[in-house]
């Protein structure tokens, strides 16, 4: 017990922020978006302010889309100041099982090329060409 209270008890006054993964592409580093909305300095609309921070994942447990908290720590390389706290809400991943797809009853969209497609649109050897002649 005493080790598990000792574990979450905050050291030090280090800065969190909260933001969404945008990129998990890299061994043990995420990029994180963070979003702030503040007011225009002169027009004093309210816009969205983003940055993008790099953060250490050790577990590599963040995915892209995800809600997470990253924690300030020691520069652990030239972009990498800070580190991945806790996932805060899973994103939904949506992924289409390759079997569950049926390749013959998918229509061709109109861009595709299929022998049926080239089959009807040849013109017969013998027959001329429409249009005028220069």
């Amino acid at each position: 017990m005493a080790e598990s209270a000792a574990v979450k008890k905050k050291i030090g006054n280090k800065n969190e922020k909260v933001g969404e993964v945008v990129s998990a592409k890299m061994t043990k580093t995420i990029v994180v978006e963070v979003t702030r909305r503040v007011p225009h300095p002169i027009y004093k609309r309210i816009i969205n302010k983003r940055s993008k921070f790099y953060a250490h994942d050790e577990q590599q447990t963040a995915k892209i889309g995800d809600t997470v908290r990253i924690i300030e720590c020691r520069p652990m390389s030239k972009l990498k100041r800070w580190r991945l706290g806790e996932v805060l809400r899973k994103a939904v991943q949506v992924a289409v099982d390759p079997s569950a797809v049926d390749l013959d009853t998918t229509q061709p969209t109109a861009g595709s090329k299929s022998l049926r497609a080239k089959s009807s649109t040849k013109p017969a050897a013998g027959a001329k060409k429409s249009g005028r002649k220069s």
